[in-house]
């Protein structure tokens, strides 16, 4: 199910702003891939380009190639809402849809790809994605409560549940603790790695300490200036990266130094 990601020469453009360029990377299998950098580096520009997101955006477009399994993903023919259901996303903050219960918040994906369930079969996949998410035994009693009165920590497992209802390749995700306490993001760290067996994850941080635990490759991301795009500055094995970079600017950034 999970698939490798090739980024060669790309550029990510709004409008006539330069926002990244010249990325490189190959994002593993299997694994999960964290990017790093200060405010404004373009790191969210990135991961929202790897499925397409950022396209929502009136006037933004790229330049290069991202290629999954040997597919190009901007090729003229591919559809972007079938490459969103491939590579799935989670967002900063929990956004678990506010009329919905736990159960169908959990559906929502496939309700909305026209996908018709049987009761039994919604029922597991519900159950399943819930599992998957380290949320089965928290809710499973009521279901068919609101997702909104979950706790912060809770509903963003519910939003990974949803996301990985679906069925995606690769999962994305954009600072998904930023806005939680530390049990919860230290549940959510938990799942990363249980997840990393069945899925590619490609997470956004600005919590070192989190790249570290959490990343088996990490991508530091800079800017030059103000101004001026984003660019990947070193890409490496995490452990590598946070005991002997190759760029010292990344020692600078990591150790505190500025950003």
């Amino acid at each position: 199910m999970a698939k490798s990601i090739d980024v060669s020469d790309l550029n990510i453009y709004y409008g006539d702003f330069l926002a990244v360029e010249g990325v490189n990377m190959t994002i593993k299998a299997r694994s999960v891939t964290a990017f790093i950098g200060p405010s404004g580096c373009g790191k969210s520009t990135m991961l929202r380009s790897l499925n397409r997101m950022h396209e929502v955006i009136p006037g933004a477009r790229v330049e290069g190639k991202i290629m999954v399994d040997g597919q190009s993903l901007y090729d003229p023919s591919i559809d972007p809402v079938a490459v969103r259901r491939q590579i799935g996303m989670v967002f900063q903050r929990p956004n678990p849809f506010p009329t919905m219960s736990i159960y169908d918040n959990v559906l929502a994906g496939n309700r909305l790809n026209a996908k018709k369930l049987k009761k039994a079969e919604a029922d597991d996949v519900v159950e399943k994605s819930l599992r998957a998410a380290n949320l089965w035994n928290e809710v499973k009693d009521r279901l068919g409560k609101p997702g909104m009165g979950l706790s912060g920590g809770q509903q963003q497992r519910l939003c990974i549940a949803r996301a990985i209802a679906v069925e995606p390749q690769v999962l994305l995700m954009d600072e998904p603790c930023s806005a939680l306490d530390p049990i919860s993001t230290s549940a959510i760290e938990d799942l990363i790695h249980e997840l990393k067996s069945d899925y590619t994850i490609v997470i956004v941080t600005h919590n070192m300490q989190q790249a570290a635990r959490v990343s088996d490759d990490t991508g530091f991301f800079n800017l030059k200036a103000t101004g001026e795009p984003g660019h990947l500055v070193e890409f490496n094995p995490t452990k590598k990266m946070f005991t002997n970079p190759d760029n010292e600017s990344t020692e600078a950034y990591i150790s505190g130094r500025f950003g």
